[in-house]
Formats: C-alpha cells, sequence, structure tokens
C-alpha cells in the first residue's frame, strides 16, 4: 500500500491571483483605523546605553494574597419543571397509569390558589401519590395569552417550597382537561414505608 505524502497548499494560478486581486480591491475594510499593514514607522526604540538590567539593583518583590475567586454561578434553571417522560404520558392518556389527586382551581384568585397547590400537593405526596392532574383553566378566550393561574403553575412548581417534591409536569391529554390542565409527577416520598 502507497504511503500518502500531505501536501502544502495548493498553488493559485495566474486567472485565480487575477480574479483576487479584483476581489480584493473592492473590498472596504471594516475598521479603517486598524489595519493590519501600519502605515507609519514604529517610534524610535529608547535610548539603549542606559544601566544594564541584569546588573541594576532589584526592588524587593513584595507577596501578594491571593484574591479569593467568587463562587460560579448558579446554573439557570427554567422556569418550567422537567417534562413528564412520553411513555409515562401514553399510559396516563390510556388509563393505564391512574391520576391519584385532582385539583380544580377554576375561579381562585392567585394567593388562594397557590395556597391551595401547595397544600394538595404535600398532601398528595404524602399519600404516597404519583400523578395528580392539576385544572388551571385556559384562561379567557378572548385574551391574547394564557389565563393567570396557567401561566404561574411553572413557575410555582418551580419555587423553592415545592421543586423537591415535582418529578415533571405536562399538559393534559384532551380528555383530561387538554390545554386548561397539567399533569404533575410526584417524587416518591422519602422514608422506608414507602
Amino acid at each position: 500500500m502507497a504511503v500518502r505524502r500531505r501536501r502544502g497548499p495548493r498553488r493559485l494560478s495566474d486567472e485565480e491571483r487575477a480574479l483576487w486581486s479584483k476581489v480584493a480591491e473592492s473590498v472596504m475594510p471594516l475598521r479603517p483605523e486598524k489595519s493590519l499593514d501600519p502605515q507609519e514607522p514604529a517610534p524610535p526604540a529608547d535610548d539603549l546605553s542606559g544601566p544594564d538590567p541584569r546588573t541594576a539593583p532589584k526592588a524587593p518583590v513584595r507577596k501578594v494574597a491571593a484574591v479569593p475567586q467568587a463562587p460560579p454561578a448558579p446554573r439557570h434553571r427554567s422556569s418550567r419543571p422537567a417534562p413528564i417522560e412520553r411513555r409515562t404520558l401514553q399510559k396516563i392518556a390510556r388509563g393505564a397509569l391512574p391520576i391519584d389527586g385532582r385539583l380544580d382551581m377554576h375561579g381562585m384568585r392567585q394567593q388562594a390558589a397557590h395556597g391551595a397547590l401547595r397544600a394538595f400537593l404535600i398532601s398528595a405526596q404524602a399519600r404516597g401519590g404519583r400523578i395528580v392532574l392539576i385544572i388551571t383553566g385556559k384562561g379567557r378566550s378572548g385574551d391574547e395569552e394564557a389565563g393567570v393561574l396557567r401561566r404561574q403553575l411553572p413557575h410555582w412548581l418551580e419555587a423553592s417550597d415545592l421543586r423537591p417534591l415535582i418529578v415533571g409536569m405536562a399538559v393534559a391529554h384532551r380528555g383530561h382537561g387538554g390545554d386548561g390542565a397539567f399533569y404533575v409527577q410526584l417524587r416518591r416520598r422519602p422514608g422506608p414505608d414507602r
């Protein structure tokens, strides 16, 4: 088997050089003040007849205390909890995986809905629930944005008091409320007596 030698760059033909020079002349530099070829010669070097730096007395070196580095910035987490796995969603939609509880927040104000959500999720996990259905409603049909509770739910689930309880969330199947409802998957409760 023959050994291939790596060749250098291909040489340009006269025609290619002529074309390149035309293209190069038509180009305007982005920053004319910073060109690669300095127009002015470099300023003359300082007088070298001064003291020899190797024999000049050296100033004492001071030790500088190490500057403590700032801790790394925390990773930005999205405002939405992780999605529920596709196979789990299919099982819920088919009815193979039961919904362990439902919370209907229709007509509730934000503060009342947040309190009800928190209490519901804590008690559902304590009962050993794994999948719960949270009904927020879609909001008014005339609004361009989704309803307030629908928008707030991911933020509430991401809050530090509820985040440890949540594995993921997903928009519910049409039979369970569609865009106006969410499945929330809860973590198994800690402890040996699950």
